[in-house]
């Protein structure tokens, strides 16, 4: 048996452990991978439970409730709006641990009316080396993480999830909308809709991982963050066109190219080392 295989065992073996479970369900890469491990092994004893906001675009709310459907997972939608939250429209640097305690709060209730013992969490070992402030609240609040402890990575989550036949196995990373802006700039929901309708028409254009950063009191600059091997796509005088002239409509005045090219959690670059503990 080989790492990969051992390490996916022990994240069955803390999933069985759990007696049942109730998993936060984005229908990302991550969470699917653990939402149908634990279906596989807890069947009816596991729940999942996805979060509606402004910052969850509607095309990933309804592949999450199709993912559910196709395999009878029972599958519990919650109003979670962000930015209702006290302070975190603000958004200060401990933003996602306002959003995930007031996440994991609202599925305990789901997960407790249920008859539902634990809840559990998709982040892996990837997430332990950037500033992620949601995970405190997965700490305070007992939220357990079976990839994450069972030392699973990104990598492993998508090769396991290939050979499960998961459509999620190749599925661009992706991070609630509110991770577009800079720390201190306010959050509202016609930047939020900026961002999502900004990168959908690059998801429309067939770019494969997009992050579209916003800045400005107003919101009117746009950083684009794609893969650096798509960069000539992006310059090509057509999609060029396209992208400015739509961007333009959305409301964006100003629009740039991120040499750096796509990575996750770039707003943190300006975080001082000693506030990225969690």
């Amino acid at each position: 048996m080989n790492d990969r295989a051992m390490k996916f065992e022990k994240m069955k073996t803390i999933i069985r452990g759990s007696g049942s479970l109730a998993v936060a369900f984005s229908g990302g890469v991550d969470s699917t991978f653990l939402l149908k491990t634990a279906h596989d092994l807890l069947r009816d004893r596991v729940i999942a439970v996805t979060a509606r906001s402004c910052s969850f675009p509607e095309r990933e709310l309804k592949e999450a409730s199709a993912f559910c459907a196709e395999h009878g997972i029972r599958h519990f939608i919650t109003d979670s709006e962000e930015l209702d939250i006290e302070g975190f429209s603000q958004n200060p640097p401990n933003r996602c641990y306002l959003c995930k305690s007031e996440l994991f709060e609202k599925i305990g209730a789901i997960a407790k009316r249920e008859g539902i013992s634990h809840i559990a969490e998709g982040s892996n070992t990837d997430d332990e080396g950037d500033y992620r402030p949601g995970l405190r609240a997965v700490a305070e609040l007992g939220i357990k993480s079976p990839l994450r402890e069972a030392g699973l990575s990104k990598d492993d989550i998508r090769a396991l999830s290939k050979d499960m036949g998961l459509p999620t196995w190749n599925k661009q990373s992706f991070a609630c909308l509110s991770s577009r802006f800079a720390y201190g700039e306010t959050i509202d929901v016609k930047k939020l809709s900026m961002v999502d309708r900004a990168e959908q028409l690059l998801l429309d254009l067939g770019f494969t991982q997009v992050r579209v950063r916003i800045h400005g009191k107003d919101g009117e600059q746009a950083r684009i963050e794609i893969l650096p091997g798509e960069f000539p796509k992006l310059t090509e005088a057509e999609t060029r066109r396209i992208v400015c002239d739509r961007f333009a409509e959305i409301g964006f005045t100003y629009i740039s190219l991120d040499l750096k090219g796509y990575r996750t959690g770039s707003m943190n670059e300006v975080i001082e080392t000693d506030s990225k503990t969690v």
